[in-house]
């Protein structure tokens, strides 16, 4: 389906109108404690590996650099992160911000689901918003 099929569907499907909404001003970037949540079924070497339908999340840690890609699907190119874990994972991306005063600080705490999955209610329901919590628990500002 195309984007002009898409939006000749959508176009007249109603919208809702909300007479006051919900706002919560940020704090500066520059004050801001940053974390990554990322699709590519990475983990550290001593925890699960992912599998098939597996809906959790791994808690990854900025401390350690032994970051495992868990992708088990074969159509899953893994050259970007043989070449640079940032394709996926872009730490390195975010400690550059942090020493530049651009971000605050690099969480030590981050999050990793596996992406392919063909069936989202669980992390929908279950699993993003127990990490989502896990964020909050940690004082993240910013994903």
């Amino acid at each position: 389906m195309t984007d002009k099929q898409v939006k000749a569907m959508t176009a007249d499907i109603e919208t809702p109108v909300f007479e006051t909404t919900a706002f919560t001003t940020p704090k500066p970037l520059s004050e801001a404690k940053v974390a990554i949540v990322t699709s590519a079924s990475l983990h550290h070497p001593d925890d699960h590996d992912f599998a098939p339908a597996d809906t959790g999340f791994r808690v990854l840690s900025s401390a350690r650099r032994d970051y495992v890609l868990g992708h088990w699907s074969p159509n899953f190119d893994t050259t970007g992160f043989a070449v640079d874990i940032n394709t996926v994972f872009p730490i390195d991306r975010l400690d550059e911000l942090a020493q530049q005063g651009v971000i605050g600080q690099v969480s030590d705490v981050h999050l990793s689901y596996a992406g392919n999955q063909f069936e989202l209610s669980a992390i929908r329901m279950d699993s993003g918003p127990a990490g989502a919590k896990l964020l909050l628990d940690n004082d993240i500002d910013v994903v």
